[in-house]
């Protein structure tokens, strides 16, 4: 006889984070599929910028402003007060961008697990996507898309059911987290395309600041990214969720 699997154990949380998935790798390959993802697109890409201008910033040096292009693709400019900055510096902020979303998915992962945080996190993740837009976005398409992102947000952490409050935590998390594999290609890569123009990819520049060849440190940055998700993962499913009560209304 098959048991039925509680709510709130590992067994429920382990599902939800794998409905998260399926909804991220196939919500693209229905009709009207790609406007239905597109919010999430610019999403994802500015977990990217925001890794790039907050590791600049952590490391002493101007986050001066992010740029969202219609396409999805975009870039954070960072300034260097003290002039041209040493490698170790180039590869670090070079290294915030791919590993950008995977700590932010973690995060969000890791908020999913507890009740007492589902609203909370959705209130910062909203808040910061209002203050980012206010101090760094200088694009139309940034400056439409993450507010109404933000404004959603904030509508389910007041009126959602805490179900949803869970499953959109689990859902944004494993898009972040997920959002490396839509960048396998450009982590391979020397150059990309970013607003009509190449540029280096994050892991060239990194072999210009730091030498070893640029898929070396793709693999460094996949394998640190695995780790990453894979630590969140395993604290998160060790976790009671809450009250089984509250996640049935």
């Amino acid at each position: 006889m098959i048991q039925p699997v509680a709510p709130g154990s590992p067994a429920e949380q382990l599902g939800r984070l794998f409905l998260a998935g399926v909804l991220v790798v196939f919500l693209p390959q229905l009709p009207l599929g790609n406007f239905l993802v597109y919010p999430f697109t610019i999403l994802t890409t500015w977990f990217h910028e925001m890794g790039h201008g907050l590791t600049a910033m952590l490391l002493g040096n101007d986050f001066h402003r992010l740029v969202i292009f219609p396409s999805g693709s975009g870039y954070a400019e960072t300034l260097y007060p003290g002039g041209e900055p040493g490698g170790l510096t180039r590869a670090l902020v070079a290294a915030g961008g791919p590993l950008g979303p995977v700590v932010i998915g973690a995060a969000l992962i890791l908020a999913s697990s507890r009740e007492k945080w589902w609203k909370p996190a959705l209130f910062a993740l909203a808040g910061i996507l209002v203050l980012s837009a206010l101090i760094w976005v200088r694009s139309a398409v940034g400056l439409t898309v993450l507010p109404l992102v933000a404004a959603a947000l904030g509508w389910i952490a007041i009126k959602g059911p805490p179900w949803l409050d869970r499953f959109s935590l689990q859902f944004l998390g494993v898009l972040a987290a997920m959002s490396m594999l839509r960048d396998w290609d450009y982590l391979f890569s020397c150059r990309a395309v970013i607003g009509g123009q190449f540029m280096l990819s994050d892991t060239c520049a990194m072999e210009e600041a730091l030498a070893l060849p640029y898929w070396v440190w793709a693999v460094l940055i996949i394998a640190a990214s695995a780790a990453i998700i894979g630590l969140s993962l395993k604290y998160a499913l060790a976790q009671p969720a809450g009250r089984a009560s509250r996640l049935r209304r």
